[in-house]
């Protein structure tokens, strides 16, 4: 077995033109559905990461001082670990309503496309 023939013919399929309009429909739907998540998770997650730093510079008092900044940095930081413990349960539930929008056009196109070979 030809390990770098498999190789190159995938790559060649990566870049050969697609011919079936319904393949190219069938993956923009899948995008569209999965889209929104996606973008989603990675700006909450950013910003809460952030959040959750800000948090640990107020506590170790490399920003502000005394007991006030502490205390303050302690609670923002909560605040931003919660935002990053609860982004992968947004998302898992994001995608789901997303599939469920578009699973019967999906389901239909695979279909036809699956039959038509």
């Amino acid at each position: 077995m030809n390990t770098d023939k498999i190789y190159a013919e995938s790559i060649a399929k990566e870049y050969a033109p697609k011919d079936n309009s319904k393949i190219v429909a069938l993956r923009k739907l899948d995008k569209k559905a999965k889209m929104p998540a996606t973008v989603f998770t990675y700006t909450f997650g950013i910003i809460s990461a952030l959040v959750f730093g800000t948090g640990m510079c107020f506590a170790m008092q490399v920003i502000g001082s005394g007991i006030a900044g502490m205390l303050l940095g302690i609670v923002v930081g909560i605040i931003g670990m919660i935002g990053c413990g609860v982004n992968y349960p947004i998302y898992k539930k994001m995608i789901e309503n997303g599939k469920k929008k578009y699973a019967f056009e999906i389901v239909e196109l695979a279909r036809e496309i699956s039959e038509g070979k």
